[in-house]
């Protein structure tokens, strides 16, 4: 068995979508970022990445690569997938919390896991996604970004 964390913060914009597990969110502003700034998915790809010892998001999917610009961060979760894939693993559980004073993330809850368990391919009962927020402490506290933690477990396919 193989473990990995991940974490990523994006700061909030206007005039961008909100994107978090692959499902857009209606609200005032989004994250800003090269990708589609998915703070969620990009948190549970570098802990697959960490969990395979790949370093991290940003090698495979460098700022400097025009193909990842506004790109699906869906597509970026299956990309490393299949690398975990071709290394001999397979996703035992993911494990979550997003950071955010606004918007509520609940009503959203079960879409993103079946984006997340789509890619994946794993059952729902695999995946669990938290939400918090940061008590009006710091950059996350006043409204400026959202933050997303994972810890996701492989086995040997």
């Amino acid at each position: 068995m193989r473990v990995g964390i991940g974490y990523d913060i994006h700061r909030m914009v206007e005039e961008r979508e909100l994107i978090l597990g692959g499902v857009v969110i209606p609200y005032i502003k989004g994250l800003m970022g090269h990708s589609d700034a998915d703070v969620l998915l990009h948190a549970i790809c570098d802990a697959i990445l960490g969990a395979i010892c790949e370093d991290d998001i940003g090698k495979h999917f460098p700022v400097s690569d025009k193909r990842y610009e506004n790109i699906s961060s869906l597509v970026l979760l299956k990309n490393v997938y299949d690398l975990a894939l071709g290394k001999g693993f397979k996703i035992n559980n993911v494990d979550t919390v997003l950071i955010a004073e606004e918007p509520k993330i609940m009503p959203f809850k079960e879409k993103m896991k079946d984006n997340i368990t789509g890619v994946l391919k794993i059952k729902k009962d695999m995946v669990n996604i938290k939400a918090t927020t940061n008590e009006g402490i710091g950059s996350i506290g006043r409204g400026e970004a959202i933050a997303a933690h994972a810890i996701v477990s492989l086995v040997e396919a």
